[in-house]
C-alpha cells in the first residue's frame, strides 16, 4: 500500500513538474536544462508525498495540492544543487547521477538552484486557489521561507559546515538536522494543512509533531545507512559523511543507539497522530517507511 501511494504522489509531482518546466519562456536554454535536470533527477518524492497525503487526510483535492508539493519539490531541489557544490559538500553522485555541477558547470549549478527557489514562490504565489483558501496563502508562503532559509535548510547547513571536522554534542547534531532535514519535511507538512480552511490549531500541531518526529528520524535514518548500505542503494558515494568528518547520529551514540533513536522518534510520531481524529494509516505507513528505509 506504502508503495502504491508513494509512486503514485511521485507520479503525479512529477508531471505537474514537467508541465511547469515546459511551459515556462526560455530565457537561457542551458539554465532551464539544468533546473530541469537538477529537479527531476529522481528521487522518491518524500516532500511532496507529504503535501499530498496531508491534504488528502483533511479532505483537500488532490489538483489543490500539486502545486504546493512541486514548489516544495523545487526548493528541495534548490537545496540538493548547492549542497553538492564543491564549496558545500563537494558531491560529484546525487541519485546514482552526476551532480548539476558536474553534469553542467559550477555557475549553472549555482543560479539553477537561485532559480528553483524563486520558482518555488512564484508557484505559491500564483497558484489559483479557492476563496476559502485565500487567507492562507501568506501561512503557506511563510512556512516554505521559514524552512528554507535561516531559521531552517541554510542555517542548518551553516551549522553543518562550521561542525566539519569537529564532535558536536547530541543536542547540537539534533539542532543542526532538525534545521537542515526537518524544516522542510515539517514545512511539507504545514503546507498540506494550510489547503484545507479553518483547520483547529490543536489539529495542525499534532500534525507539526508527526513532522518533527519523522523529519528527524528520517536523518538518523540517513546516517545509518551512510554506514550499512552500498553506493548503489544510496545514489551516492557509501560512507560520504565518514570521509567528510561529519558529526553523524551513528558516531555519538554507536550504531545500535542510532537505531534505537530512530524507533523512539517513530514511537513519537505515531502518539501524536492519536490525536487527529481522521484515518491517519497512511501517514502511520510513511513514518514506518522512513525507519524501515535499506533494511
Amino acid at each position: 500500500m506504502m508503495q502504491t501511494a508513494l509512486s503514485h504522489y511521485q507520479d503525479r509531482v512529477n508531471q505537474t513538474l514537467e508541465q511547469i518546466f515546459n511551459e515556462l519562456p526560455v530565457t537561457d536554454a542551458r539554465l532551464l536544462d539544468a533546473m530541469r535536470y537538477g529537479t527531476l533527477l529522481g528521487g522518491k518524492r518524500v516532500r511532496p508525498f507529504l503535501v499530498y497525503a496531508t491534504g488528502s487526510l483533511l479532505g483537500a483535492d488532490e489538483k489543490a495540492l500539486d502545486p504546493l508539493a512541486a514548489a516544495v519539490e523545487c526548493i528541495h531541489a534548490y537545496s540538493l544543487i548547492h549542497d553538492d557544490l564543491p564549496a558545500m559538500d563537494d558531491d560529484h553522485l546525487r541519485r546514482g547521477q552526476p551532480t548539476v555541477h558536474i553534469a553542467f558547470d559550477e555557475a549553472t549549478a549555482i543560479l539553477a538552484g537561485d532559480a528553483l527557489q524563486g520558482l518555488a514562490y512564484e508557484l505559491l504565489t500564483e497558484c489559483p486557489l479557492p476563496s476559502a483558501l485565500e487567507p492562507n496563502r501568506i501561512a503557506m508562503i511563510r512556512a516554505l521561507s521559514r524552512a528554507s532559509g535561516y531559521q531552517g535548510m541554510c542555517g542548518g547547513q551553516a551549522i553543518d559546515l562550521a561542525s566539519t571536522g569537529k564532535r558536536i554534542e547530541l543536542e547540537a547534531l539534533t539542532q543542526l538536522h532538525r534545521l537542515k532535514t526537518g524544516a522542510l519535511i515539517r514545512a511539507s507538512v504545514e503546507l498540506g494543512s494550510y489547503a484545507v480552511p479553518d483547520l483547529p490549531e490543536a489539529q495542525r500541531n499534532a500534525l507539526l509533531s508527526f513532522a518533527e518526529a519523522i523529519g528527524l528520524a528520517f536523518q538518523v535514518q540517513d546516517d545509518i545507512l551512510d554506514i550499512t548500505a552500498d553506493t548503489e542503494q544510496l545514489g551516492k558515494p557509501q560512507g560520504s559523511d565518514l570521509a567528510a568528518d561529519k558529526s553523524t547520529f551513528p558516531a555519538l551514540l554507536g550504531l545500535d543507539g542510532a537505531r534505537d533513536a530512530a524507533q523512539t522518534l517513530y514511537q513519537d510520531a505515531l502518539t501524536a497522530l492519536t490525536e487527529l481524529p481522521y484515518n491517519t494509516e497512511q501517514l502511520k505507513a510513511f513514518a514506518r517507511y522512513i525507519v524501515e528505509r535499506g533494511q
